[in-house]
């Protein structure tokens, strides 16, 4: 788990440097820009992130305060939310998107061969399947 971490740690503290955003804000801006017209109903986009409930509201909040997205309610649902992505929120991840694939390329891919790129994949396809198995368990 070192690599993880280390590379999680990098990733975050890289976004936080250069955007002044987490790795969290990341995910929901990035979900956010690629949903038709940047909206999303708040329990699509917690599917989207795996966050609870309550996480994804507190996060949400920070974010909107911030005026990086804004929360109304759902025409169609009146007990339903929907999260869109605001103009600043739309410019922060247009910046930061490319700076966060350079970075994960420069630190990880960039410095593996062509076999173990593979190997990374197969070994990743391994874990989701499994992670999936156990989900349906639960």
């Amino acid at each position: 788990m070192k690599m993880q971490d280390g590379l999680s740690e990098f990733i975050e503290r890289q976004l936080r440097n250069r955007c002044g955003m987490s790795g969290a804000d990341y995910q929901v801006l990035a979900h956010l820009s690629e949903a038709p017209e940047g909206r999303l109903r708040s329990f699509e986009l917690g599917q989207l992130l795996r966050w609870e409930k309550s996480r994804l509201s507190q996060h949400l909040g920070r974010m909107q305060n911030r005026g990086l997205v804004s929360r109304e309610r759902c025409l169609a649902d009146q007990r339903g939310a929907v999260v869109a992505i605001t103009p600043r929120g739309s410019d922060l991840i247009k910046v930061a998107a490319p700076q966060h694939v350079a970075d994960v390329r420069d630190v990880l891919i960039d410095h593996l061969t062509a076999t173990e790129m593979a190997m990374l994949v197969t070994i990743g396809d391994k874990v989701a399947e499994r992670l999936a198995t156990l989900e349906h368990k639960h």
